[in-house]
């Protein structure tokens, strides 16, 4: 259990790693600034909306720009902080612990861990493995995926699909 790549056994606890890499509030705040970028763009017709009637209304053309720039602006700081919290949600990898029979769990999100719950909240575990075949005469490997939900007595938690390269009944037992 311990040689699968998801998998991490430690002296306390049993990880089963979803996401590796760094975390933490400065991490997902700068990762979250260039998708940011798009939001203004989402949003681009109302914004030229109130372009189109501010001209309209007789105002002039370096008024609309600033308008619509402090609006495009506006439009850019509340999409890095939507994107900045949802990321701080993400779930990095889940605990089991301690590591022979666990009695506890925690979710450890990009913002930093979940508190522990008895192992009996969660009601459910489904794994969706999925694996995406090349066409004949295409030489690109096939595409292995596998999307994880968690349904815990306080609601459901799931994962976006995630690379996978293991055996997902290896993973499942």
């Amino acid at each position: 259990m311990a040689t699968d790549p998801l998998l991490r056994q430690g002296p306390d606890s049993t990880d089963l790693v979803l996401r590796a890499g760094p975390a933490g509030p400065a991490w997902n705040a700068l990762t979250s600034a260039g998708s940011a970028l798009f939001t203004p763009l989402v949003l681009g017709v109302p914004t030229l909306l109130v372009a189109f009637w501010m001209a309209l209304a007789g105002a002039r053309a370096s008024t609309v720009f600033v308008v619509v720039g402090v609006i495009a602006a506006l439009e850019y700081l509340l999409g890095w902080l939507a994107l900045a919290f949802s990321q701080a949600r993400r779930i990095l990898r889940v605990e089991f612990a301690p590591t022979g029979v666990p009695a506890s769990l925690r979710l450890v999100r990009a913002a930093g861990p979940d508190d522990w719950l008895p192992v009996d909240t969660l009601r459910e575990v489904r794994l969706t493995h999925e694996v995406v075949e090349p066409y004949q005469g295409d030489r690109k490997p096939a595409v292995s995926t596998l999307a994880l939900e968690l349904v815990l007595r306080g609601g459901r938690e799931r994962l976006a699909p995630l690379p996978f390269d293991g055996d997902p009944q290896r993973l499942a037992d």
